[in-house]
């Protein structure tokens, strides 16, 4: 069977405050327009969510027909050229980082009529499942990230995320949720390819919400890993004059989320550098969709920030993670 994946308490950091006037409401005169990733049209609380990076021509959001194969445990992408018949297999080197799957594409593909060996561009993908079935028995919410380090720019890929049912949104109180977080890190103006791991955590106030307010969220002990999984955080800490790498925090304000269920808005990190100056270091922007009810809902989305990389001179890297929270 094939199918498609559209893809505790926290404490956080100083961050921009919206208005008070602020759940994902359902007046729909007080409806947010929020500019999420293209794909589902029209969405409601009651309705599946999809979304994929939006094709920009430099790369972005060129991973299409993404799907995975529970019973051969393999990943299909199209539209990546140079990744051997589209099917990943589960990479040998690392397999995984936390609860989410890594896969990898062939590494040398035959001419189709002399045999002839092709190398190809190494892939990477990472895929992340709920452990929270629906009633037909696939994952409530979903997500994938393809990138490649094989070109010296930033390379072809893309990302999707996805849940599978609607979502009931509580008109009051509050929720935290929080899981694991993971991704992969390319660059620009050079090669290669690095892997991300951390924690993160959300929290809603459902209450406070009729302008899109009430979202913050924060990732926090991430690690950075080689191709052949060796942490190499230390090259990026020292390289910024720091111990761990900064945190990654929500910016909070208006016009995040919606009555489906959907948000999106700016993340950035921010160290103290050497000199005891505070430095601002990466800026992006989270997106993410909530699926179920009460003790059940859950939050599933990704994460894409850039920044200079102090290891090289003239170097930027990109950071696209991946997260499924619970509550």
């Amino acid at each position: 069977m094939k199918r498609f994946i559209g893809i505790g308490l926290i404490t956080l950091g100083v961050v921009a405050c919206g208005n008070e006037t602020n759940p994902l409401t359902s007046d729909p005169t007080d409806e947010v327009e929020l500019e999420l990733p293209p794909g589902t049209e029209g969405a409601t609380a009651r309705s599946a969510v999809q979304r994929y990076e939006e094709q920009d021509g430099n790369g972005n959001g060129y991973a299409q027909s993404i799907t995975y194969d529970p019973d051969a445990n393999t990943f299909h992408v199209d539209n990546l050229a140079f990744d051997a018949d589209n099917v990943y297999q589960q990479d040998d080197v690392v397999s995984t980082l936390g609860p989410f799957r890594v896969y990898e594409n062939l590494a040398v593909y035959q001419d189709s009529v002399t045999g002839v060996p092709i190398n190809q561009f190494p892939h990477k993908a990472i895929f992340g499942q709920s452990r929270n079935l629906t009633s037909d028995g696939d994952p409530i919410t979903e997500f994938a990230i393809v990138r490649t380090g094989a070109y010296v720019d930033y390379g072809f890929g893309g990302f999707m995320y996805q849940r599978r049912q609607g979502v009931t949104l509580p008109a009051s109180g509050q929720a935290v949720f929080a899981g694991d977080y993971a991704g992969l890190r390319d660059f620009g103006a050079r090669g290669g390819l690095e892997y991300v791991t951390g924690d993160m955590a959300m929290a809603i106030d459902f209450e406070d919400f009729n302008d899109g307010d009430g979202v913050r969220g924060q990732v926090t002990n991430r690690r950075i890993l080689d191709i052949n999984g060796n942490d190499i955080t230390a090259s990026v800490t020292t390289a910024l004059g720091v111990t761990a790498l900064p945190t990654l925090v929500f910016t909070v304000g208006p016009g995040v989320g919606n009555s489906a269920g959907e948000m999106t808005g700016e993340i950035t990190s921010n160290y103290y550098n050497p000199d005891g100056a505070l430095e601002g270091f990466e800026s992006g922007n989270y997106y993410a969709v909530l699926s179920g009810e009460g003790a059940d809902m859950e939050v599933a989305g990704v994460i894409v920030v850039t920044a200079d990389d102090k290891r090289w001179d003239g170097v930027t890297v990109r950071e696209t993670g991946g997260f499924i929270l619970y509550r």
